[in-house]
C-alpha cells in the first residue's frame, strides 16, 4: 500500500510537467531559426542568403517592409547590427510544408556607439523549398 501511495504522489507531482517532444519537422524549423539568429548576429551574409527565400517579405516593428536584398544589405552594411540577440518563448506550428513561428525577439541593437535594447514580438513564416526550410515572411510588432 505504501508503494502505491508513493507512486500516486509521484505521478501527481509530475503529471503537469510532461510534454511531448518536438517532432522532427519542428526541430528542423527551430534549427533554421537558430541559424538565422546567429547569421544576423554575426553578419554572416552567405548564411542569410541560404536561409531566406527570394520572395522574402521582412516587416519591421516600425512598419518598414523589406525584400531579401534590402534586409540582407542592412545587415551587411551594419545599418542593422546587434551585440546580443535571442529568440525567447518560441512556438512552432507546422502545416504541411509551411511553419509558423512566434517568439519574443530580445537583443541589444547597435546604433552608432549606443546599445539600444530591443524587445519586440515576431511572427515568422517558413516554407520547405527543395528540402530546406527558408524564411519567406516575418513581421515584428509591439505588444
Amino acid at each position: 500500500m505504501k508503494k502505491i501511495k508513493v507512486l500516486i504522489g509521484f505521478l501527481c507531482l509530475f503529471s503537469g510537467y510532461v510534454t511531448a517532444a518536438p517532432s522532427a519537422g519542428e526541430k528542423a524549423v527551430a534549427d533554421a531559426v537558430d541559424h538565422l539568429t546567429l547569421a544576423m548576429l554575426n553578419r554572416d551574409i552567405p548564411e542569410l542568403n541560404a536561409l531566406t527565400a527570394e520572395s522574402l517579405t521582412y516587416g519591421h516593428s516600425s512598419g518598414k517592409v523589406q525584400g531579401k536584398k534590402d534586409f540582407i544589405g542592412d545587415i551587411e552594411s551594419g545599418k542593422s547590427a546587434f551585440k546580443t540577440l535571442q529568440m525567447q518563448n518560441q512556438t512552432i506550428t507546422l502545416s504541411g510544408d509551411v511553419a509558423f513561428v512566434r517568439h519574443h525577439f530580445s537583443g541589444q541593437a547597435i546604433k552608432g556607439s549606443e546599445l539600444v535594447p530591443t524587445e519586440i514580438e515576431n511572427f515568422q513564416v517558413w516554407q520547405k523549398q527543395h528540402g530546406k526550410w527558408l524564411l519567406v515572411g516575418r513581421q515584428a510588432f509591439h505588444l
